[in-house]
């Protein structure tokens, strides 16, 4: 079957429904959206982001125990936001609280064939990777960690607002072992970059992060989004390493423009698989 299968018109979701739903959302937590609003600010008040970290006591909680993992090695114990901040500097804390806010804004919906536990590994992973990336290109981290961490929130939206039909088009990928992309354009006629999109629209996302979102599936489409590019790259790497460990998982197709674009040798290519591993090893004890 073609993304062009009539059988399926039922299922269907236009853009306006799409729309509808993300009115519906509620923001990301305020603390969270500063965070995002501010990722290109490096003069951000460390006072004043530490007072509306310790507002949140679940948020709190994760930042100390990251600052006080492995990761960073303290000679002390880290018992105070302000500590955890100078440590695990601004870019830590950002990542951090950004990982933390997202995970809770969308509950969990029963979905079937949908694991939470996969798609927010792959998630993680796909943001730590990169952020690797991005370091070795001497490019912003920060963007390059919350645009891999954001890149896939139209799966969410999917599964928390079309649930049933989502069910569909994810029995349609496993009944015909095509694509994810493939089979929600068969079934539902949009997929779910571009559904992302407008919720980052709506969220008032930065432009680079509407970007990623649109165009990490195709990033040739983008032009000249190097972000879109380098996530795409990073989406690629994370399903070829399986760290989602997802059963039954096809790796999506690769740019070779992206790919080659990224301008890094096969030494170097490895160096990016084994950081990636050891970082999203960390993260996600501690975030789990």
């Amino acid at each position: 079957m073609t993304t062009h299968d009539t059988s399926y018109l039922d299922k269907q979701i236009h853009l306006d429904e799409v729309v509808e739903q993300i009115r519906d959302l509620p923001t990301l937590p305020a603390v969270a959206m500063d965070v995002l609003n501010s990722i290109d600010n490096e003069d951000i008040d460390i006072s004043i982001l530490a007072q509306k970290i310790a507002k949140d006591q679940a948020l709190t909680a994760k930042t100390l125990r990251f600052a006080n993992s492995s990761l960073y090695g303290s000679q002390t114990k880290v018992c105070s936001i302000q500590q955890a901040i100078s440590l695990l500097g601004v870019r830590g804390v950002r990542n951090l609280i950004t990982t933390a806010a997202l995970s809770s804004c969308f509950p969990e919906t029963p979905c079937k064939n949908f694991e939470y536990k996969v798609f927010w590994r792959h998630t993680l992973a796909t943001a730590v990777c990169a952020k690797v990336l991005a370091r070795h290109l001497r490019l912003n981290q920060d963007i390059a960690f919350t645009a891999g961490l954001l890149h896939d929130i139209g799966r969410l939206v999917l599964v928390t607002h079309f649930t049933h039909r989502y069910e569909v088009a994810l029995a349609y990928r496993a009944a015909h072992d095509c694509y994810l992309l493939d089979a929600e354009r068969t079934v539902l006629g949009l997929d779910h970059a571009t559904i992302g999109h407008v919720l980052a629209q709506h969220w008032h996302f930065s432009e680079n992060i509407q970007n990623a979102i649109a165009g990490h599936e195709e990033p040739d489409a983008m032009g000249n989004s190097s972000i879109a590019s380098l996530i795409h790259v990073a989406n690629a790497i994370v399903h070829g390493l399986d760290f989602a460990k997802a059963e039954d998982e096809l790796v999506p197709p690769v740019s070779i423009v992206a790919w080659h674009g990224v301008g890094l040798d096969s030494a170097s290519y490895m160096r990016v698989f084994r950081e990636t591993e050891l970082a999203f090893n960390e993260m996600n004890r501690i975030l789990s």
